[in-house]
């Protein structure tokens, strides 16, 4: 029977690992980037369009509530697709270069105010809307600023 040659950062054995236990830095590599620099540059764009397209379906949706199509719902599809996909690609431009509490808030505040007028469109009261908001906002903002308080220094760059 033919077997594979050992070769360094194979499979892993138990045991201890010298090559890693003996970096002289605490600095640890990065998984390597399976798409080059121009997918990423063409996610940027693409990623929060789509997005943006599902919300203003969504929102367009919830406001006939079931009725028929008018232009004046496809409209409000549209505005809201562009609105959504300008203010996502504004954020994931800006936020990361702020400290982790505001990239964390900026974040909230977006998730919390798209949350709120898709469900103002479903035609519940407006106290509700506003509650379900606040209740969706302050779920996001715990769990943004845990993975941002976790992943970053106190300077913004991250640790892991």
């Amino acid at each position: 029977m033919a077997q594979a040659a050992p070769a360094p950062g194979g499979a892993s054995r138990p045991g201890r690992t010298p090559e890693v236990e003996g970096r002289a830095t605490d600095v640890r590599a990065r998984p390597p980037d399976v798409f080059d620099a121009r997918v990423h540059r063409l996610a940027r764009i693409a990623v929060p369009v789509v997005l943006g397209l599902v919300y203003g379906y969504w929102a367009a949706a919830n406001n006939r509530s079931g009725g028929p199509i008018t232009g004046w719902n496809l409209l409000l599809g549209f505005v809201g697709a562009l609105v959504f996909a300008v203010l996502c690609m504004a954020l994931l431009a800006l936020a990361p270069r702020m400290p982790r509490e505001l990239h964390a808030l900026l974040w909230t505040a977006f998730t919390g105010c798209a949350f709120g007028f898709l469900y103002a469109q479903t035609d519940k009261p407006w106290l509700r809307t506003v509650l379900m908001s606040l209740l969706v906002s302050a779920a996001t903002f715990m769990a943004f600023f845990y993975h941002y308080y976790t992943r970053e220094d106190a300077f913004g760059r991250r640790i892991r």
